[in-house]
């Protein structure tokens, strides 16, 4: 069975993934695997950007977006045709020839991954590019492109260890062909400095504190003055304890639900 795994560490957003997708299947009728993509509208392959944080303390991530070909799709079960099979290396297809038009799909996935063709009554969607693989490619051309490596396909046992780490933590949910490692987790950030001097402090202690998990991190602010805490478990909520030449100071009740940047921290020195 086939896999797409996708390590959205490395992921740079450089759209290619996007725009392969585009060319290979917008004007290209690929019957019978699928009709011709349209122009606009339709992201088989959609890149989504996220901003997290706040400047200064600003991470970005990017996630692309695509059928997850499920293991057991919703979107098989609305078809009232049975236009829409499983082939036997895992992928979900809609049949070009026996789609009615009738909508029920797009409404049963979960995913917005489906999209609806007016001028074609079709239902349309990522087919993981099957006519190039039953033509002996190796890869979709989505994969073919990624410059960064992070995009990857193969067979199921060729990833089992990655996917046996994230099986059951996917952004999107559900079990499917699709598999996201390295997704980004919350991060805590800030800058100390000494009111007075107006200098950034270097080298203090910064411990966070899980104050529900009772689990601490601990870091020293950089050359900048700055700390950063990232990689955190989703949610949770934390205290922060501030410590350079004898001085300390104690910041409560910081909601990580989000990314956090805690500005600007003041804090005087002996």
């Amino acid at each position: 069975m086939k896999v797409f795994l996708l390590d959205l560490s490395i992921c740079n957003g450089c759209y290619c993934c996007q725009i392969a997708c585009k060319d290979e299947h917008a004007g290209n009728d690929w019957m019978p695997y699928a009709r011709p993509q349209p122009d606009a509208g339709q992201f088989w392959v959609k890149l989504h950007e996220r901003v997290r944080g706040s400047v200064p303390k600003v991470r970005v991530s990017y996630f692309p977006q695509m059928c997850i070909h499920c293991d057991d799709a919703p979107c098989m079960k609305a078809c009232k045709p049975e236009a829409i099979y499983r082939r036997d290396d895992g992928l979900v297809i809609i049949d070009p020839a026996r789609c009615t038009g009738c909508k029920l799909c797009p409404d049963a996935c979960p995913y917005d991954a489906i999209y609806f063709s007016e001028d074609l009554n079709l239902a349309q969607k990522c087919t993981g590019c099957a006519h190039l693989l039953d033509d002996g490619w190796d890869v979709p051309r989505c994969v073919d492109s990624c410059a960064s490596g992070a995009l990857r396909f193969g067979e199921e046992e060729q990833f089992k260890e990655q996917i046996a780490k994230v099986a059951d933590d996917q952004p999107q949910g559900g079990k499917g062909r699709v598999f996201y490692v390295n997704r980004p987790k919350t991060f805590v950030a800030g800058t100390v400095y000494e009111p007075t001097e107006k200098e950034v402090i270097i080298g203090a202690t910064c411990t966070l504190t899980d104050q529900v998990r009772q689990k601490s991190y601990s870091v020293q602010t950089d050359g900048f003055g700055d700390f950063w805490f990232e990689g955190l478990p989703d949610g949770g909520t934390y205290s922060l304890s501030i410590e350079k030449s004898g001085k300390k100071k104690v910041i409560t009740d910081i909601d990580a639900t989000n990314d956090v940047n805690l500005g600007d921290i003041p804090m005087g020195l002996a």
